[in-house]
């Protein structure tokens, strides 16, 4: 009886097969790649308390890019945009523009009265505090010098702001009225 597989076939396929289960063997022996690590967040500021420092001073240095808008002229409405993010950055680009379409002015200023940290954890991206704003000597003026600030405003705007730090740069990312935000009057 004739084997269906010749003898020299067989041994070739098994002088394969030992080939392969060598190198599976040694492989098995080589070392393995260490594990890439993965980078452990860095806290963007050492403490809490930095980190209401830093969003307290973002906030002081918002108010007066603010303040030192020029309606009629565009070029003075980007220190306002280098200091705040997403949602916030675009609401206050399309009022900036609006305004400025209107051609309509401030007046006055506008000052920080009052700043308390509410939330932050490490690492600090994220910080949430209550703001309050003197706005009682500032207004938006039209053309002929009237106020179209309504009459009813109040003088202190309570607000819960949201700051986040993008690119190691804290920044205003959300500002929100909040009648439980306590300020001095």
């Amino acid at each position: 009886m004739i084997s269906p597989t010749p003898p020299l076939a067989t041994s070739r396929h098994l002088g394969a097969l030992a080939t392969v289960a060598v190198a599976v063997a040694l492989a098995g022996c080589a070392p393995t790649p260490a594990p890439t690590p993965t980078p452990t967040p860095t806290a963007a500021f050492a403490s809490e308390e930095e980190a209401f420092a830093a969003a307290e001073a973002t906030y002081r240095a918002y108010t007066d890019a603010l303040n030192s808008v020029d309606l009629s002229n565009p070029d003075t409405f980007e220190p306002v945009f280098d200091l705040t993010s997403g949602d916030f950055e675009a609401a206050d680009r399309q009022t900036l523009s609006q305004l400025h379409a209107k051609d309509y002015a401030f007046t006055g200023q506008m000052a920080v009265v009052g700043f308390d940290g509410i939330s932050a954890e490490a690492p600090f991206e994220e910080v949430e505090a209550a703001v309050c704003v003197d706005v009682s000597g500032s207004d938006v003026v039209d053309p002929s010098g009237n106020p179209v600030t309504p009459s009813d405003r109040p003088d202190l705007n309570q607000l819960r702001v949201t700051f986040i730090v993008s690119d190691g740069r804290m920044l205003v990312d959300r500002a929100d009225r909040d009648a439980d935000v306590a300020c001095a009057g």
